[in-house]
């Protein structure tokens, strides 16, 4: 049976809980805007004791691919991560198709990290294709030449729930995720479009409100039984 002092220290610690998955609504939330942000979750399940338990759970299914025309922005239409390097030489991954050029002509991310092993495009060149299976060309006016300038690497994990997110929407492999897939023959990349977040809003606002219903009654409560337990601490001094 439990004690008095015992419920209000499991409703602490629930609590805690609580609050903690009200961070990761927030977060998704605040990156609504963010393209290729895939929406996470923390899951909460009760053991036998009453006490709350969680688990981060990251949600990569499709987001929408919105058209923007531009010919360095290419979406991913359906799974994989594209490797991009950081100037230190980690590499990450990510879904973030909202590419640019570097000072020397490099193809890299809005944020620096170079793309795959290094696509330099010309100065002078004229008209650039990302076809569906990644390959970069650029052509002259008329269109009769062309030159292949490399493929932007797409890659999958057996687990890609297993992979750590970290900052700036990329991810680092993990032993939970396993070694990174070179996808091969396939047509997932979409150039002039760029893929939206996951998120559903209304669902977030949802949770948001039953959740915020729960931590007020969860604190009513606890000031409930911490009144029984300082009367009862009262009446046996």
């Amino acid at each position: 049976m439990a004690t008095l002092q015992g419920i209000i220290n499991r409703g602490i610690i629930n609590s805690e809980l609580q609050f903690e998955k009200m961070g990761y609504i927030s977060t998704n939330v605040s990156n609504y805007n963010t393209y290729g942000y895939k929406n996470v979750r923390f899951e909460q399940m009760l053991d036998e004791q009453g006490y709350l338990t969680g688990i981060e759970r990251t949600d990569y299914s499709q987001g929408a691919l919105q058209r923007t025309e531009r010919e360095f922005d290419v979406a991913i239409d359906g799974p994989g991560f594209i490797p991009v390097t950081s100037k230190t030489g980690d590499v990450v991954y990510t879904r973030e198709g909202s590419l640019k050029l570097d000072k020397d002509g490099y193809l890299i991310t809005n944020d620096g990290y170079l793309i795959g092993d290094g696509i330099q495009i010309p100065v002078n060149y004229e008209n650039l294709s990302i076809s569906s299976n990644g390959d970069v060309e650029v052509f002259s006016n008329d269109g009769m030449n062309r030159e292949y300038l490399g493929t932007i690497p797409l890659v999958n994990f057996k687990n890609p729930e297993g992979l750590k997110k970290t900052d700036n929407n990329k991810y680092y492999l993990t032993a939970e995720s396993g070694e990174p897939i070179l996808q091969k023959d396939h047509k997932k990349f979409k150039q002039g479009n760029i893929e939206m977040t996951n998120i559903d809003m209304m669902n977030e606002v949802n949770q948001i409100m039953r959740l915020n219903a729960s931590m007020l009654a969860s604190f009513k409560v606890m000031k409930t039984v911490n009144e029984m337990y300082s009367q009862t601490i009262q009446l046996n001094q």
